[in-house]
Parts: C-alpha cells; sequence; structure tokens
C-alpha cells in the first residue's frame, strides 16, 4: 500500500512538473511575442505592471470581463487592451498587489463570456504599461451620422412593414444572398452587375412609413432629393458586408442607410489605405454624400463581436479609434438596415474618374488572347491571379477565421513533435492549433 501511494504521489509530482514547464514554455512564447509585436521587454523581477497572455481583444475577451478577473488582486490603476491583440496590460497600484495577481492567475484558466471557450492565462512583468494611441480620425469627407432619428415605436411600425415570411420574390432572393436576408422595393438591386434595370420598376413603389420617413428627412435638411428606390436586409450575428463602392451609374450622389434593430461598425477605406471605423448606433442614419459616397468603400467586416469605445464621451458620433485604456468587445445581435437610393437617369460626371464608371472610357476591354511564351504568360497571371487576390485578400481574411472542428480534432490527435504541412494555408488559421507540432 506504501509502495502504491508513493508511486501515485511521484505520478502527481510529475504531473506539476510538467504543467510548470509548460507554463514556462509558454509565458516565454508570450515574452517573444511581445517583443515583436510592440517592442516591449519583459523582465524578471517583480513590478506593478504585468502584461496578460491570452487576455485581449483579439481573443475574444471583453473589457468588463477582464477587469472582474483583475480587481480580485487589487487596486488598478490602469488597463491597457489593444485593439485586435490577444494580450493587454495591466498597471496595480503597488508591487505586491501586482505579485498576488502574478501568482494567482499565471497559468490559471478561464471561460470566455457568451461562447463557453477555455483560455489559459500567461502572464509576465514589464517595467511599465506604455502604448501609444492611433491619432483620433475625422468622418471620411461628405459623412454625416443622425442618431435617434426615429422613436423606438416608429423603429418596431417599420420592422413590421418588412413581411420577411409570406413573399415568394423575398425567398427568390435569399437563395441569391444566402448570408443575408433582403427585400427590394421601388426597383430591384442586381447583385450580378451592382445595378438596377431602370426600365423595369418593382410594382407597388415604397412603403408607405418609409415615405413618411423621407419626408421628415427632407423636411429636416438630411437629404435634399426623395429615393425611389430601397433596400432591406436583415443580418445574423456574425454576417457582414463586403467592402464596396455602389455603383456610380446606377445611382445618384446621396445614399441613405438607416439602422434597426442593433447597432453595428461600419469600416470605410481611402484608396490611399485609410480606414475609418464609425459606430452606426440604432435607430441611427448614415448619409454618404460626395468623397464619402463616391471614393471611399464602406462595409462590415463578419464577426460576432465589435470591438468598441468603452466609455460615452458625449460625442454626437463616434469613430472607433485605438484608444487603448478605452476599448472593449461588443457582441452583435440581429440588424435590419433600410438603405435608400435615388436611380440616375443620366451618365455620372462626378469628379473621380478613376473610379467613376461611367467615365472609364466606352470602348470595350481588351480579352486577354492565349500567352505565346514565358513572359506574356506572367503577365496574364500578374493581372487576373495576383492583382485579385491582392484586391479580396482582407474580405477572404476576415471571412475565414474559424478553424473547421475536424481539422482541430486531427492536428490535436497527432504526437508531439509531428511535421505538419498546411498546402495552401490561406491566412494560416491552422497554425498554431497545436503548439506541440512543426508546422510548415
Amino acid at each position: 500500500q506504501n509502495t502504491s501511494m508513493e508511486a501515485k504521489t511521484s505520478e502527481d509530482h510529475l504531473k506539476v512538473q510538467k504543467m510548470k514547464k509548460k507554463v514556462l514554455r509558454k509565458q516565454v512564447r508570450a515574452q517573444h511575442t511581445l517583443m515583436r509585436h510592440e517592442g516591449i521587454k519583459c523582465i524578471s523581477h517583480a513590478t506593478q505592471s504585468l502584461v496578460i497572455a491570452n487576455a485581449g481583444l483579439g481573443n475574444g475577451m471583453s473589457r468588463q470581463q477582464l477587469l472582474r478577473i483583475l480587481e480580485e488582486y487589487g487596486a488598478m490603476e490602469t488597463l491597457l487592451m489593444p485593439p485586435n491583440k490577444p494580450y493587454s496590460f495591466v498597471k496595480y497600484r503597488t508591487t505586491e498587489e501586482a505579485k498576488k495577481a502574478f501568482n494567482a492567475l499565471n497559468g490559471k484558466e478561464v471561460t470566455l463570456e457568451d461562447c463557453g471557450q477555455n483560455i489559459v492565462l500567461y502572464i509576465n512583468f514589464v517595467e511599465k504599461v506604455s502604448l501609444q494611441n492611433a491619432v483620433p480620425t475625422s468622418l471620411p469627407p461628405g459623412l454625416m451620422v443622425i442618431e435617434k432619428i426615429i422613436s423606438p415605436e416608429e423603429e418596431r411600425r417599420m420592422l413590421e412593414s418588412i413581411d420577411w415570411k409570406g413573399d415568394e420574390d423575398t425567398q427568390n432572393a435569399q437563395k441569391t444572398l444566402k448570408h443575408r436576408r433582403v427585400k427590394h422595393f421601388g426597383y430591384e438591386f442586381r447583385y450580378d452587375n451592382n445595378n438596377v434595370d431602370k426600365d423595369k420598376p418593382l410594382p407597388g413603389g415604397l412603403p408607405e412609413i418609409c415615405n413618411l420617413f423621407l419626408e421628415k428627412c427632407l423636411k429636416q435638411g438630411y437629404i435634399k432629393h426623395k429615393p425611389d428606390q430601397l433596400t432591406v436586409n436583415q443580418y445574423e450575428p456574425g454576417q457582414g458586408i463586403p467592402p464596396h463602392t455602389d455603383t456610380h451609374s446606377a445611382f445618384e450622389d446621396e445614399i441613405i442607410s438607416l439602422s434597426l434593430g442593433a447597432e453595428i461598425v461600419m469600416d470605410f477605406k481611402h484608396p490611399d489605405g485609410h480606414t475609418v471605423a464609425i459606430m452606426l448606433p440604432r435607430c441611427s442614419l448614415l448619409v454618404m454624400t460626395g468623397e464619402s459616397r463616391y471614393l471611399w468603400t464602406h462595409g462590415i467586416t463578419p464577426r460576432k463581436y465589435d470591438v468598441i469605445q468603452a466609455s460615452e464621451h458625449g460625442h454626437e458620433v463616434r469613430t472607433i479609434t485605438a484608444d487603448v485604456g478605452d476599448l472593449t468587445l461588443n457582441r452583435r445581435e440581429t440588424r435590419t438596415s433600410f438603405t435608400f437610393r435615388k436611380v440616375r437617369r443620366n451618365h455620372c460626371n462626378c469628379i473621380y474618374p478613376s473610379v467613376c464608371d461611367s467615365q472609364k472610357g466606352q470602348q470595350r476591354p481588351v480579352q486577354p488572347s492565349f500567352p505565346q511564351n514565358e513572359m506574356e504568360a506572367s503577365k496574364l497571371e500578374q493581372e487576373y491571379v495576383h492583382k485579385v487576390y491582392e484586391e479580396i485578400a482582407t474580405h477572404f481574411s476576415s471571412t475565414r477565421h474559424s478553424p473547421w472542428p475536424r481539422i482541430v480534432e486531427f492536428l490535436r490527435s497527432l504526437p508531439t513533435g509531428s511535421i505538419v504541412a498546411d498546402i495552401g494555408c490561406g491566412n494560416g488559421k491552422y497554425l498554431g492549433i497545436n503548439e506541440d507540432l512543426y508546422m510548415v
């Protein structure tokens, strides 16, 4: 019996030692990640400041949840959470409190809210907590967001005016757009050519409640022309729309979109690469004119959470800036958008000819011919393969963030030290599933 107890004690001791080694290995890896991403070096002696790996906005930890975990060990002076990063920084009032948190949390498993996923925290000491905030961004020129433009009662009536079940046209549209429900009024928006058939108006026009809303917008001066086309989209949490600019030749300057049911973050991007993330609150109206309508792309990244400001600063419209001391996660809910446009009856003569389909010349583009040599083949590949992938890369990656369960199961079943070749790895979403493997 004594021999059996000694064997069990020895086995338990080995397990503890193995776990300590694993935690230490993960700590070191977190140190390297921090140095690579932020240029911040971890230190071996205790300070007031800690970096917490696996506890960041980038891997599903909200500010509220992290605060609840950390405040058990003392009073905090600062909590910084960089956007899209899997780590956070905390500064306690005293070194003793930081040591207490370090000893309690390093290697501790916690459960993320809502998704129920378990993660393990890895802690390191740093000399100080300081990250450079991004410069506050302004709205794209010509863009306006009017908050609380309708009451909750008006919102309810507008949502109830859309019959999603009893309309065959709606079912047909859903076959085309599997990622969201859509319905058209006035004119059908065709997603095959991003245009409308101007000679085939839909019967019935716009719903009467929408006409009343548009009259209100005209009276208040938010719009100059009354739209004659409406697209209603309903998005489930996690769904989005690819970055795009509405076709110039299809619609006039003003494009307006009413957000109902839930708030959302919409991303705007200038051709030079400059991006602005804008919060569209529930019952708000987005008005795009001029440069914001013609030149900037707008889209909604498919994801279940948006990174938003944690506190209200009293601004009428908030652009989401990298204020790392005031960011958190916001779980998306079902949102319905009413997007109104006025169909264009003439050519567009805007001041952005490089992106205007009306001004790109009337001659038909020359179709590629069969390449006669290696150089021609290379040019053909560059134009029709590489260039296309460069243009769709961001959206491609944002829609491929969740690993397939069978692949995860397979990778985790392999023995330590196995060599895995991921052929055509895309954005590399499987590379970190099992860190005991050599992934190529």
